[in-house]
């Protein structure tokens, strides 16, 4: 006996991820078809597990994601089914210095901005003609705190990250007119592998979470930006607003700079 059709399909990248796993619970519940998208498929599974049992419908992908004919490929097979309702490319990675004035390896610079940066965009082309066609969607693009201004400790992410949450701003009003909202989420540190990786230090650190329980509730109210925590949110601001000598300063008295006297990977 085939399963009724869901009444809502949310695609989430990256679910094998700290945000992406409280995403796809946050998400979880009858009537939703998740789509879920992770490299680990032994947590994809268990995930998938769990959220099955929250009474969702859930169907798995590993394809590599810079890959742009898998990626094709596997977008108009999730199209042929269902169009997402909600898409929410999570996916991502990051990359530092691993001492003072040395620059990140080029070999991790480009897997960066393949997944940070150029995935998201390539999903977007596949997956807004059949929005366009259907008259609605959303787009959730991750982008981070870090897109306020480049940090010396991380700055090809905060790069990535820029470039991600102006495609979305502009996107946003390009899309606008076909019913198709898009929403840049910008976090601040959230606990995770990743985030444990990251030289400097981590103010206001966020479960996983409660993080989504925000991200969840952007996107319901079609947010343009969800930025959290306010206190670090207000502060890298202000780091964009400033005169760029004054914000450069305020950085590495903050400690967030590689430098001979400042503790590193």
């Amino acid at each position: 006996m085939s399963q009724p059709q869901p009444s809502r399909c949310v695609l989430i990248t990256g679910a094998t991820g700290a945000i992406g796993g409280a995403l796809a619970h946050a998400y979880a519940a009858p009537g939703t078809l998740l789509i879920l998208h992770g490299r680990q498929q032994d947590k994809l599974d268990a995930l998938a597990q769990n959220c099955r049992q929250q009474g969702a419908q859930v169907t798995l992908s590993t394809i590599d994601l810079t890959d742009d004919q898998a990626l094709q490929a596997w977008l108009a097979d999730v199209c042929a089914q269902q169009v997402p309702d909600i898409v929410i490319a999570n996916a991502g990675k990051n990359t530092h210095p691993q001492a003072p004035q040395v620059l990140e390896p080029w070999v991790d610079v480009q897997a960066l901005l393949d997944i940070n940066l150029k995935t998201p965009i390539a999903m977007a082309q596949h997956l807004v003609p059949a929005m366009q066609a259907r008259g609605s969607g959303q787009l959730v693009l991750i982008s981070s705190l870090a897109a306020w201004h480049g940090l010396p400790t991380t700055p090809s992410y905060s790069a990535s990250k820029a470039g991600i949450k102006a495609y979305g701003e502009g996107l946003r009003g390009l899309l606008a007119p076909h019913g198709i909202g898009v929403t840049v989420v910008m976090p601040g540190y959230v606990t995770s592998p990743m985030c444990e990786a990251m030289p400097g230090p981590k103010p206001w650190e966020w479960p996983p979470e409660r993080a989504a329980k925000v991200i969840k509730r952007g996107i319901t109210a079609n947010r343009a930006r969800v930025s959290f925590p306010f206190p670090l949110n207000f502060g890298t601001w202000w780091l964009a607003v400033l005169p760029a000598g004054v914000s450069q300063w305020l950085i590495k008295r903050l400690g967030f700079n590689h430098s001979e006297d400042t503790p590193h990977d």
